[in-house]
């Protein structure tokens, strides 16, 4: 029995390991679709910035400080382009945090979340 655990369980470790390698290929080609969310916190970021929520950032897990990335609304088809300053998000599902400016550009204060398609583009 402890062998069918074992197996079980390096099944599943090896399948997950493999979601996670297609998605940061994903990431790490620029571009993705998943859930976001946004937030107007008054903290410094990660990268040492004072967070202003009426700047077009966002916080993303592991895309370059500094980098552009156009962000589409699926629902609606409005973008924003954004520059990334922070981490995250930290919530399963969520591809990116938006400030509440950029939410605002692609009509998503109301709901708090939306899905959306991100790419760099610069």
């Amino acid at each position: 029995m402890t062998k069918v655990l074992s197996t079980a369980a390096i099944a599943a470790f090896l399948a997950f390991g493999a979601i996670l390698t297609s998605t940061a290929e994903g990431h790490a080609a620029g571009n993705g679709c998943g859930g976001a969310s946004w937030y107007a916190l008054s903290s410094r970021t990660a990268s040492g910035e004072r967070m202003n929520a009426s700047y077009l950032t966002a916080a993303h897990r592991n895309l370059k400080f500094g980098t552009k990335v156009q962000v589409t609304n699926k629902r609606n088809g409005k973008s924003v382009v954004v520059r990334i300053n922070d981490r995250g998000p930290f919530i399963r599902g969520r591809v990116i945090d938006l400030s509440k400016a950029a939410a605002s550009h692609i009509g998503m204060i109301r709901s708090g979340t939306a899905s959306v398609c991100y790419r760099v583009v610069s």
